[in-house]
């Protein structure tokens, strides 16, 4: 990497245990890279009402940014250890503030150790400029829980559930109150975007796996949704890498649906 102006941000997470990002990049990391935590740099304040990563306010985000150094110049590049998914909510969350110089690593963490290449226990200080990160947030991207309530009727957006087909189906529900899906829903699952290694699939492989899912509709009546809002993001990042453009997000997802009781929840 090496380029002054390439901000390489380190995504990794687990659910089961959000230390433990910090914990890997203390053993190792891509060189010049700094460690991005998804529950603190990506997710707002809990309300108990608005799932398990809320969206930060955009003034939040852009502060973020700035503090990890990037300028009007930079080019961001963020990488995790699960194919995407965690980087993905970074690459979605720059491109809902309207900054897209933005990339996600494809393979991540675990196909840079494989091929052999660098890695540093050294931190790295950001060369933080404030200011430098111009907001022009794309209020059509996000689509609020009220809006897919009144899709019920209309039906003029597709809701694609990006979560195992197990937690889709009903089957179990590891880390939500509540199991099942949005009425509507049709699934598809993040992994299946991947290779066995992490990397993506081609992209027309995607394109068409991703329309056969849309079965007719076109990709910007689709909605991606999942447990709290990040392997959406994946799904929204394939779609997009397939040419399949102008999908949107609900950004609560699953745990927000299941906080108010008196939505539908579906088995099945």
């Amino acid at each position: 990497m090496g380029d002054p102006n390439c901000v390489i941000c380190d995504c990794r997470h687990d659910l089961g245990n959000p230390q433990r990002g910090a914990e890997w990049f203390a053993e190792g990391h891509i060189p010049g890279a700094q460690f991005v935590g998804v529950d603190t740099d990506l997710s707002g304040r809990k309300t108990g009402g608005n799932g398990r990563h809320p969206l930060p306010e955009p003034g939040e985000f852009t502060a973020f940014l700035s503090r990890s150094g990037v300028t009007a110049s930079a080019q961001v590049v963020a990488y995790d250890q699960v194919g995407g998914q965690y980087a993905a909510r970074l690459w979605w969350m720059c491109r809902w503030i309207g900054w897209g110089n933005v990339r996600v690593l494809d393979g991540g963490w675990p196909k840079w150790v494989n091929e052999g290449l660098e890695v540093s226990k050294k931190t790295v200080e950001p060369n933080c400029v404030a200011g430098v990160v111009e907001v022009s947030v794309d209020p059509t991207q996000v689509v609020m829980g009220d809006e897919v309530v009144a899709n019920f009727k209309s039906a003029e957006r597709l809701v694609v559930d990006a979560r195992s087909p197990s937690r889709f189906r009903g089957d179990e529900e590891p880390i939500d109150p509540m199991a099942g899906h949005i009425p509507g829903a049709v699934n598809r699952f993040f992994q299946d975007n991947l290779r066995p290694n992490g990397a993506f699939r081609d992209a027309q492989t995607l394109r068409g796996e991703f329309e056969a899912v849309l079965d007719g509709r076109d990709s910007r009546e689709v909605v991606h949704q999942c447990g709290s809002g990040i392997t959406a993001c994946a799904n929204f990042l394939a779609m997009d890498y397939a040419g399949l453009l102008g999908s949107k997000r609900y950004a609560g997802s699953w745990s927000e649906w299941v906080a108010d009781p008196t939505r539908p929840v579906d088995v099945g």
